[in-house]
């Protein structure tokens, strides 16, 4: 119902009021914007993979090299690049011959542990290992609208509506709050 959401005005220069029927929402602006700028990241970004000069056992169990190549396309988009021997033996099936790196950040065999651990819980679900998760939070944050800049009606409205575009939209990736029930105006004008 984020799109039916009537913009009232910014607050303190980081708060968007909002009205939908008699309930009055403040929406932190800049809380609301990078989880929406990280729910981006997450779906849509496929992280590009470094050539290892020789390609590296593994040393999986082999419930775990199962797990890996039955989820091979998650492991891919999260940067990840593997040598399948489906000929070799057991438990070295699987070679590394690429690693993830973005920028200033490196990932290796135990982000591959928590991966398969993960998929094996919840097979065939995109995931990505926590410190994606936090590459990707940084990110979502810095490239998010900061509290503190002024906002037009038309970007303020954008904010909400890209609210309503994401699954769980109520809390930041760090965890803060993205927006509070202020007041119902029903009750108010009663009193």
């Amino acid at each position: 119902m984020f799109k039916e959401m009537e913009i009232i005005g910014q607050f303190n220069l980081g708060f968007i009021i909002t009205k939908l029927n008699s309930d009055i929402f403040m929406i932190d602006q800049h809380a609301t914007d990078e989880k929406y700028n990280f729910e981006m990241l997450q779906q849509h970004t496929v992280l590009q993979g470094q050539r290892l000069i020789v390609p590296q056992n593994l040393h999986l169990t082999a419930v775990s090299e199962n797990i890996l190549i039955e989820n091979i396309d998650i492991f891919r988009k999260n940067g990840f690049e593997f040598l399948i021997n489906e000929d070799a033996q057991v438990m070295e099936r699987v070679k590394l011959v690429s690693l993830p790196t973005s920028k200033n950040w490196t990932f290796g065999p135990a982000d591959i542990e928590e991966l398969i651990f993960m998929l094996s819980d919840s097979p065939g679900v995109m995931c990505r290992p926590s410190r994606v998760r936090q590459m990707f939070a940084s990110r979502a944050c810095r490239k998010s609208v900061m509290i503190g800049t002024a906002l037009s009606v038309s970007e303020m409205k954008k904010l909400v509506v890209h609210m309503g575009e994401i699954e769980q939209p109520w809390n930041c990736p760090h965890g803060r709050p993205t927006m509070r029930h202020l007041a119902n105006l029903d009750i108010i004008s009663q009193d």
